[in-house]
């Protein structure tokens, strides 16, 4: 199988400045999935899994949204307005797809190549409070138009007293499913992990969510038919 983290990194570089924002909100959710990056490494270890993982923040580019959409280069994220994003013309535009978005789409196609994998599961996390209202999920299994392995997965989360959601906090319906989609299209059984990141604040915490989700994953992928090396603790 190969893991996948599209929003594991906050850098944005030099050539943009700082995109008109401050610290706090160039630190926070809205410029990167917090913690996800340290769990999708915990993830691929313990399943001996390959990585691919992006080095831009996503409010350059936003590498889980294709070329076409607004939201791949988004003027606001929740409270939140980029100005550097405001009004750009098409050759702006053009110069992000060609920089940020095209090098990654044809790194992630090398590495579906070269690991040869049978599922792509792709790790993100998210705000436990959005617009001022909190939310209740704790980790979320995300799919858009191939179920199979989602389907399995939370079937064996529920076996193992796992109160897991389905396309919760986000679903196809809010264009979060770029990656799987392209997983799909390449003939791999797809799934996307969400993880409430204030259950990631703690490199303690990270190891745990890692080992709750690597045991839940191990029997689903075996019914999935997806071979994995040997588990790691």
């Amino acid at each position: 199988m190969l893991i996948v983290c599209e929003h594991a990194s906050r850098h944005v570089p030099d050539r943009y400045g700082d995109l008109g924002l401050g610290k706090e909100a160039l630190s926070s959710h809205i410029a990167w999935d917090i913690g996800a990056l340290d769990l999708a490494r915990d993830i691929a270890r313990r399943l001996g899994a390959p990585l691919i993982n992006a080095r831009v923040s996503r409010l350059v580019y936003d590498l889980n949204r294709p070329p076409e959409v607004s939201a791949a280069i988004p003027d606001r994220s929740e409270i939140y307005d980029i100005p550097a994003n405001r009004n750009l013309d098409a050759t702006a535009r053009a110069e992000r797809v060609e920089t940020t978005y095209r090098p990654w789409r044809e790194a992630l196609a090398q590495a579906i190549r070269d690991s040869g994998a049978r599922a792509l599961i792709t790790v993100h996390s998210f705000t436990p409070v959005y617009f001022g209202e909190r939310r209740e999920t704790t980790v979320g299994i995300l799919h858009d138009r191939d179920l199979r392995l989602a389907d399995i997965v939370l079937e064996e989360a529920g076996e193992q007293g796992r109160e897991w959601d389905r396309n919760s906090p986000y679903g196809p319906e809010d264009g979060v499913t770029h990656t799987v989609r392209i997983a799909e299209d390449a003939g791999l059984l797809p799934l996307m992990i969400e993880v409430r990141n204030d259950l990631l604040a703690t490199p303690v915490d990270i190891a745990s969510q890692g080992a709750s989700i690597t045991q839940v994953l191990l029997p689903a992928l075996d019914r999935a038919g997806v071979a994995i090396a040997e588990a790691q603790s």
